[in-house]
């Protein structure tokens, strides 16, 4: 038995820069694509500060659960590339932050490269 997929899509978060959707919901479960540091309303990159860059994927992120309707207290799993693993101290700061006492599953690993020189890019699993 095949299920619907559903294609999320909104303009609080940056449009994709592929061929790919924003996420893919199905079965209850929703699937966010990579979010990089683009600002929605330029489609620029944030800046070169690294913890700016971290908090612009976040909030792209809230969009997108929001648009699909659900949110972070709902997240399941997350994959975080950084180009610079020297930063995932930092990286952690600002990601407890975001999710306070909720703790996903979650894989940390190095890239030597990410899309339009982003220093960090995070996908994420999230119950609808």
């Amino acid at each position: 038995m095949s299920q619907k997929l559903s294609f999320v899509e909104t303009a609080a978060a940056p449009a994709a820069v592929g061929p790919y959707s924003q996420a893919v919901s199905v079965n209850g479960m929703i699937y966010l694509s990579g979010q990089i540091p683009l600002v929605p309303e330029t489609g620029k990159m944030v800046g070169d500060e690294f913890a700016a860059q971290v908090k612009q994927v976040l909030s792209n992120a809230d969009e997108v659960l929001k648009a699909a309707g659900s949110d972070r207290s709902r997240v399941v799993k997350v994959n975080v590339y950084l180009t610079d693993m020297g930063r995932f101290a930092e990286l952690n700061e600002i990601y407890a932050t975001f999710f306070g006492a909720h703790r996903p599953a979650r894989a940390a690993v190095e890239v030597s490269g990410l899309p339009r020189g982003a220093q960090v890019e995070m996908e994420m699993v999230a119950a609808l």
